[in-house]
């Protein structure tokens, strides 16, 4: 009996049946009218009044007891199990369940997320789809899920004596998140930091070197360039015919391997406010968009995939050309149309995923044939490929001058992070003594003021000068 908040995102929903709050029953022999509500106890006899608006069970999953023998004056003529249910003057409200799901981005590495059912009523039904966030005010309850109130599952689960309970939630109030940018909260510190860089002139360059810092490289400032784009994302247009177009930005990462391609996926999907990332071999269709699944009592109920749950942020794919055909044409509405459409099983809907796709793929043999066309490389469809904005091919160039920078820079980074950890982190971004930028002490602060006011001070001192292991 305690009002709790609880913060998630709706995965799946259930149709909207009506419930009883208090049962009109008659005997079939000597035509006596009873109303039986839903702690089991039964009213006298009479007309359908004021006294049973409001009544009902206890719990949204419980059922109604109703008299085996004749309430009336003669209960020995009228048999056994004599009363019959008056649908008409019952009272009913409606009903759905849900499952509330914790945020992706708060489930911590390695772990599942976890889930809980909800159960709402009366005006609250309907009024979130799988793939939206919202916050719930309910109070926390147990139900019998092998009892009378489960339906057909009850049948085939074994008498557990009522031992064995399920935790869900009762709401009595919801609020929809219009988006996760929306309830951000800043220090003074930061906001002071925003200020600062909004009017620098060169803020894409400060923004775009603070992506993925201990990437190194003269072919990832593209790269890195579009990354912010997507994370940044545009604007969407509505033209005056209806016609909606989409504002968020694609991006294919296609070249060979130790590139660093799933590294900035990693990296967009912990910075993006929301980001979920997948993996194209396990991946399938239903995983991606949304699937219709039967529960347990028989009722199939819709579920969100990955795309419908990174709405508004974006989805990282890695290794997408591993992905089944059958797969990869499912997410093309997603991409261009920012829907998925669902008609299974006798529901019919539209969901919305207004996300950014990034993925990340190898050519067709393994790494990029220079002796054959960039068509005759890559193993995609023109209908898939036509869905990306900005397409990278990311080739390793053989050459041993590159390779050995890049060797001294990977060996700069790790031998600054355990100068950092012995000397307790003096370094921006985990860096220990490489400074993020050109050696800029203002171009550093910046870039601190946007990760957070704890680093700006970090960032201060560790500018040193020129740092050839620099990320720029």
């Amino acid at each position: 009996n305690t009002l709790m908040k609880c913060p998630g995102i709706i995965v799946s929903c259930a149709r909207v049946r009506p419930r009883a709050m208090a049962l009109r029953i008659r005997c079939s022999k000597c035509m006596d009218v009873r109303t039986v509500f839903g702690n089991s106890s039964v009213s006298g006899t009479g007309s359908r009044g004021g006294t049973t608006v409001g009544l009902g069970s206890s719990s949204p999953f419980a059922g109604f007891s109703l008299p085996t023998r004749c309430l009336g004056d003669n209960p020995q003529e009228c048999g056994p199990q004599p009363y019959s249910v008056l649908p008409d003057d019952c009272i009913f409200v409606d009903q759905q369940t849900m499952k509330l799901q914790e945020a992706p981005e708060m489930v911590p590495t390695g772990e599942m997320p976890r889930s809980v059912l909800v159960a709402v009523e009366r005006g609250l039904v309907d009024k979130a789809a799988p793939g939206t966030r919202v916050t719930v005010v309910a109070i926390a309850s147990l139900f019998n899920s092998g009892g009378g109130g489960g339906g057909g599952a009850g049948a085939k689960r074994p008498n557990d004596g009522g031992g064995v309970r399920t935790t869900y939630l009762r709401v009595v109030g919801m609020e929809k998140e219009s988006s996760t940018a929306d309830s951000a909260r800043f220090s003074p510190a930061e906001e002071e930091a925003f200020r600062q860089l909004s009017r620098r002139p060169d803020v894409y360059n400060i923004l775009y070197r603070s992506i993925a810092p201990s990437i190194s490289g003269s072919y990832t400032h593209d790269i890195k360039k579009a990354i912010l784009c997507l994370l940044f994302s545009g604007t969407r247009k509505r033209l005056p015919d209806g016609m909606r177009l989409r504002g968020d930005i694609n991006v294919l990462l296609l070249g060979d391997p130790s590139m660093a391609k799933s590294q900035f996926l990693k990296y967009a999907t912990q910075v993006a406010p929301v980001g979920v990332y997948t993996s194209g071999k396990g991946s399938s269709a239903a995983g991606l968009t949304a699937s219709v699944v039967r529960d347990a009592r028989g009722e199939f109920y819709l579920e969100g995939g990955a795309m419908v749950l990174a709405d508004g942020g974006i989805v990282a794919i890695d290794e997408f050309d591993k992905m089944r055909p059958a797969d990869r044409v499912a997410i093309h509405e997603a991409m261009e149309q920012q829907t998925i459409s669902v008609a299974k099983a006798g529901i019919t809907t539209v969901l919305n995923s207004r996300s950014s796709v990034l993925a990340a793929a190898n050519p067709v043999f393994g790494r990029y044939d220079e002796l054959k066309s960039a068509s005759e490389n890559i193993d995609l469809m023109s209908t898939i490929l036509s869905r990306f904005d900005l397409i990278f091919l990311v080739r390793d160039v053989r050459d041993e001058d590159r390779d050995r920078m890049i060797c001294r820079h990977v060996m700069g980074v790790h031998i600054g992070n355990s100068r950092g950890a012995e000397s307790g982190g003096g370094g921006f971004g985990g860096m220990g003594g490489t400074g993020v930028g050109d050696g800029n002490g203002e171009d550093d602060l910046m870039a601190a003021g946007m990760l957070g006011s704890d680093n700006i001070q970090q960032a201060a001192n560790s500018t040193t000068g020129g740092n050839s292991y620099s990320a720029a």
